[in-house]
């Protein structure tokens, strides 16, 4: 038996929406529909729909098209730094909606979308991929460090400033360990 990806959503962060995921979508469409990638010409079966409602606007259906059907990666809703935006990974692909102004989304480059984390003291939300960590804050992507490992990165542990964690390298076939500032994104040699 294959099941579905767990769908859940996770409030790290105060937020002035609330959210509820649907199990299909509506047979009848409301007035405010918003589809993530706006380019999309037709979003297949698995995509993830929400009924968004900001707090003093009216409420919206949010599809976003899928990314992977694979349990590994990461399918739900996360609060953000920004109050008023709401990240939405399907299947790994990631889209940040600003959800007073639903037309403004970003969707990232990172594909997949392997684990997410949430660090409220540094007022950022942890995007993990195969090779890379993207940090986005209040004013949108704040950092990314490209090429942390050849593939597959672990993180071990995240304080307010800091993220270890572990790599491989390519060239020694060996797993290496590192830390980021949390801050700038950059390596910290100890």
């Amino acid at each position: 038996m294959i099941c579905g990806p767990i769908v859940s959503i996770h409030s790290p962060f105060s937020h002035s929406w609330t959210a509820e995921i649907l199990p299909s979508r509506p047979l009848i469409l409301p007035p405010r529909h918003h589809t993530y990638p706006a380019q999309v010409e037709e979003v297949e079966r698995g995509a993830l729909e929400v009924m968004i409602s900001p707090l003093g606007d009216p409420p919206f259906l949010a599809t976003f098209a899928l990314g992977f059907r694979d349990p590994v990666v990461p399918t739900g809703l996360w609060s953000m730094p920004n109050p008023e935006e709401l990240c939405a990974l399907s299947g790994g692909y990631a889209y940040v909606v600003s959800t007073r102004h639903p037309e403004r989304f970003v969707m990232l480059s990172m594909r997949p979308v392997l684990a997410v984390y949430a660090v409220p003291a540094a007022a950022l939300l942890l995007f993990v991929g195969h090779r890379d960590i993207l940090a986005w804050g209040e004013h949108g992507k704040a950092w990314q460090a490209d090429s942390v490992s050849s593939e597959g990165i672990t993180v071990d542990a995240i304080t307010a400033t800091r993220l270890c964690g572990t790599g491989w390298e390519i060239r020694t076939d060996q797993e290496f360990a590192f830390t980021l500032d949390l801050a700038t994104g950059q390596r910290i040699e100890d």
